[in-house]
């Protein structure tokens, strides 16, 4: 059984081949409207959403498929029933499952005894799907992947960890730029070594946002503060400050450079307005194109797992 849990657990061609099939959904968004006709999606969500659930269950239903949402109070993961037993039980229901959760342990065990294909719909370790949006939305504006510098700037959470896989995977550019205590974890960046693209990939940390961000073709960030941790980290403002993206930081990049941010954003945070809004930001684009990329994720995944 194929799923969608990591980028690391794909091969370049594969990320590739999902591209085309996203660019291609973008240009005629009900060209196949029966692909997935008689198939039913589970949208199982403990951690709320708003790009995510709207962009699969409107792609699901473009290609013909009926989707059925379990929030927390329906499935209570891990109370009334085991990780194993609710996947086992789905999986004799519905014909593939979308899974966004807090702990990516779940996903793992989730998957592990699920006889139909799942996809990481967000951990807090991995955000997988965001990143083929925004590796979408890069191609389209720059019309290349590689030898684009990007710069990620902000916390090491679940897209920094996502985007060091991917670059590795596709040899990319890519610099990311956090404060010393918010890095990656240490395994993440090993395990990204051994992907195919590492040998040719040019990844490297750079503590001061000033000069990662130099001649910076995309410039890139999240929230300081991730969903869950409001109340408990106000003072992380302070240390992310200078990590913030505005006009006086995006000087120090190519003029040309484009910003983008994979939201929901804290105007006047991490990115200021006058930036969020302004014509170098590509922040919206980028959200619309994770109804294409989710759409490329399902028609894989279905293809490959005929059941």
């Amino acid at each position: 059984m194929k799923h969608f849990i990591s980028l690391k657990d794909f091969t370049a061609k594969e990320i590739n081949d999902l591209l085309e099939f996203a660019s291609e959904f973008k240009r005629f968004p009900l060209k196949n409207p029966s692909l997935l006709e008689g198939r039913t999606l589970a949208m199982l969500f403990t951690k709320p959403s708003n790009r995510t659930r709207v962009s699969f269950e409107v792609g699901a239903k473009e290609l013909g498929a009926h989707t059925l949402f379990l929030g927390p109070q329906e499935v209570q993961m891990g109370k009334r029933e085991t990780v194993e037993d609710i996947s086992r039980v789905l999986s004799r229901y519905v014909h593939g499952i979308v899974f966004r959760t807090f702990d990516h342990e779940d996903i793992v065990r989730f998957a592990k005894v699920s006889s139909v294909p799942v996809i990481n719909g967000l951990s807090d370790l991995l955000h997988p799907c965001q990143i083929l949006a925004d590796l979408l939305t890069i191609k389209e504006h720059k019309g290349k992947i590689k030898d684009t510098k990007i710069v990620y700037l902000g916390d090491g959470n679940n897209v920094l960890n996502s985007w060091i896989y991917a670059s590795n995977l596709l040899s990319l550019d890519f610099v990311y730029s956090t404060p010393k205590a918010y890095q990656p974890p240490s395994f993440i960046l090993e395990e990204a070594q051994t992907l195919e693209g590492a040998k040719e990939a040019n990844i490297r940390y750079e503590e001061d946002p000033l000069k990662a961000v130099l001649d910076a073709d995309i410039v890139y960030t999240d929230v300081w503060i991730s969903m869950g941790e409001k109340g408990k980290n106000e003072s992380r403002e302070d240390i992310f400050l200078p990590y913030q993206i505005n006009e006086s930081l995006l000087k120090k990049a190519n003029p040309q450079a484009l910003v983008m941010h994979c939201l929901p954003a804290n105007r006047g945070m991490e990115v200021d307005e006058f930036v969020l809004d302004g014509p170098q930001s590509i922040i919206f684009d980028q959200a619309e194109n994770r109804l294409h990329a989710q759409k490329a994720i399902l028609q894989k995944l279905f293809e490959i797992n005929k059941k």
